[in-house]
């Protein structure tokens, strides 16, 4: 966007430099976000760069978020974020009457920016953390993504944004998972946080039964699996379970070690994705994809 496109020019015109001081106390906070007793605390986390906040504004629930920052080149540059954002805050005010509550929009310097987060890319927002319950998430699901203990930050927000341009239902980080709103996993979702329920906590154990009362069938990713997912697609709705046609939630396991055998016998069948070159093996977010394309696929 160029600095002569109007709503640059109007942006640059009604938002002036709130923040200059990179040592100041609000800043100070926001920065503690990017650690987890911060967020923990606070109920509060971060969104860094632009397409994530592009996405928080228009997708986050109602009122998850509270301040969005942005650098003047910022302002000029990405227009349709302050756009949304205002539009945010004034949907707030209708509802609330304002208070300390409403979205708030602050120009702050580059210095302040950088010292918030090296990573905001001149665009940073600071959203309440909501919680999405299991039963909710999985009410009328077709497409589920489950992850056991998986501890690494860019995998799970991959696997997040897979399961969102697959059209999932929902994700869930069972047992041990990292935490969500780590700034790294909301990086890597590229703003699909926003788009469906994220479902966090529960015992892989739990949500099994939870998804098998919902009607989906629980397949389990494994490269020791009894079945190849290229057999699964070349026969689906031809033959017995399992169907890929069918609601379905893939169980994926943590990165260094897999599924244990416990959440494997969870699973109603164990599925291995065809490795016909010399790979050892396919990256867990990499693995989550073809699975949950296939069922896509096969869904639609």
């Amino acid at each position: 966007m160029t600095k002569d496109h109007p709503d640059a020019r109007t942006a640059l015109r009604t938002l002036d430099v709130t923040l200059a001081n990179p040592r100041a106390d609000r800043v100070r906070h926001v920065r503690a976000l990017s650690g987890r007793s911060a967020r923990s605390r606070h109920g509060l986390f971060l969104v860094e760069g632009p397409q994530g906040v592009r996405e928080a504004v228009r997708w986050a629930d109602d009122g998850a978020v509270r301040d969005v920052y942005l650098t003047p080149a910022a302002v000029e540059r990405y227009p349709e974020i302050v756009d949304a954002a205002r539009d945010s805050a004034a949907t707030q005010v209708a509802r609330t009457g304002g208070g300390a509550g409403a979205l708030r929009i602050h120009v702050a310097t580059p210095e302040v920016l950088e010292t918030m987060s090296p990573d905001a890319q001149g665009v940073l927002a600071v959203l309440r953390a909501g919680t999405t319950e299991l039963e909710a998430a999985l009410s009328g699901a077709r497409l589920v993504a489950v992850l056991s203990n998986v501890r690494d930050p860019g995998n799970a927000g991959t696997v997040i944004r897979a399961a969102d341009a697959a059209g999932a239902d929902a994700v869930v980080l069972a047992g041990e998972s990292v935490d969500v709103h780590n700034p790294k996993v909301v990086r890597a979702t590229a703003g699909s946080l926003f788009h469906l329920p994220v479902v966090t906590g529960p015992r892989p154990a739990d949500v099994v039964a939870r998804l098998h009362e919902a009607g989906c069938q629980v397949l389990a990713a494994d490269g020791t699996g009894e079945h190849d997912l290229d057999d699964l697609q070349d026969a689906v709705g031809q033959g017995p379970s399992p169907d890929l046609a069918a609601p379905t939630a893939w169980l994926f396991g943590n990165e260094a070690w897999g599924l244990p055998p416990a959440d494997r016998a969870l699973a109603d069948a164990v599925v291995r994705v065809p490795i016909r070159g010399r790979a050892e093996s396919l990256n867990l977010a990499t693995a989550a994809a073809v699975c949950l394309y296939a069922s896509s696929r096969a869904q639609r």
